[in-house]
């Protein structure tokens, strides 16, 4: 058990990311396809090609799924994962080729790096080129340039990053996620109740500001806001149709209520795509029940294994003070 996505045998996952303009991308590499649904909670999300996994789309399965950085202009590294795709003959049959689905999500992380680095066709391709079972977390492909708590801007937030969790049971059930997280809100440890990192009481501060008792104080955020979104994969072996990959995609979002506080704002693109690629015979609620929880356990790891660079405080500055390095 790696107690990753990949415990969900047929899927790899691969990073590329940039370091100087602190950008990347993500791909979650299911070549042989699988089943897809999506449930889109946020209000400000960025996505390419999702609509092929509407329950009325003819396309039945997916070949990858790109999490990126670098906003809308992030998009554009799908196509190297199309490429990287079609070269390999992999895709959905149409006679004359086989076209690759690879829906698309991005974070907006712009004000963290270089506002004109943004992840590339070359980038998805090498992503995919990277792509195998081990999985690497924290502030890495599409979590190089995340961010939370971002009420006051994100001066006064901290690193958010990208986390995996996993869980394969006796009867042999696997369940998975894989998220981004760049959240408006504070990062919650769902046991205690405690924030983990958040918005900060001021620049030089490690102490944490609580966004929520800063709403119910009056301080609200009126910038436009497509600079937040936690973006989330979940994946098992079970065999469910699009109608029901989609409502673990939605039970999935319980992972987000638990772990993000506030969670799904005007401010988020908060997303959840489901994969389903296996023959395992399981119940709907049961992977749902499985899949919230590994998308908490994810969100989490995401946090806890972020480098802030010297930039922005990360969780692991907490304990020996942090100050601004670059």
């Amino acid at each position: 058990m790696l107690n990753s996505i990949t415990d969900v045998k047929g899927l790899k996952v691969g990073h590329a990311s940039d370091y100087t303009g602190y950008t990347g991308c993500t791909v979650i590499l299911c070549e042989g396809g699988a089943v897809c649904g999506i449930d889109v909670r946020g209000s400000a999300s960025g996505t390419r090609q999702v609509d092929a996994l509407n329950m009325n789309h003819i396309v039945e399965q997916v070949h990858a799924i790109l999490l990126s950085g670098g906003s809308s202009f992030g998009l554009d590294a799908a196509a190297g994962v199309v490429r990287y795709l079609e070269e390999r003959g992999i895709g959905f049959d149409v006679g004359i080729a086989r076209i690759p689905i690879v829906p698309t999500a991005v974070i907006f992380d712009l004000f963290f790096g270089d506002a004109k680095t943004r992840p590339t066709p070359e980038m998805g391709y090498k992503a995919c080129v990277d792509a195998k079972e081990t999985v690497k977390e924290g502030s890495i492909g599409a979590g190089t340039g995340a961010t939370v708590g971002k009420l006051f801007e994100v001066t006064r937030g901290m690193k958010g990053g990208l986390g995996t969790s996993g869980v394969v049971l006796p009867d042999g059930l696997a369940v998975g996620a894989l998220v981004v997280v760049n959240a408006f809100g504070d990062i919650i440890d769902n046991i205690t109740g405690r924030i983990i990192v958040g918005v900060r009481a001021s620049e030089e501060s490690l102490e944490f500001a609580n966004t929520v008792n800063c709403l119910k104080k009056g301080f609200v955020k009126k910038q436009f806001g497509l600079v937040n979104t936690t973006l989330g994969v979940v994946a098992t072996n079970a065999r469910f149709n699009k109608k029901e990959i989609t409502k673990i995609a939605q039970m999935a979002q319980g992972g987000l209520v638990r772990t993000i506080s506030p969670v799904h704002t005007t401010f988020d693109g908060d997303l959840v795509f489901a994969l389903s690629i296996g023959e395992h015979e399981a119940d709907i609620n049961r992977v749902g029940v499985l899949s919230e929880f590994v998308i908490a356990e994810a969100i989490k790891r995401a946090v806890k294994k972020a480098d802030g660079f010297g930039i922005l405080p990360a969780f692991r500055d907490i304990s020996k003070g942090w100050k601004v390095t670059r």
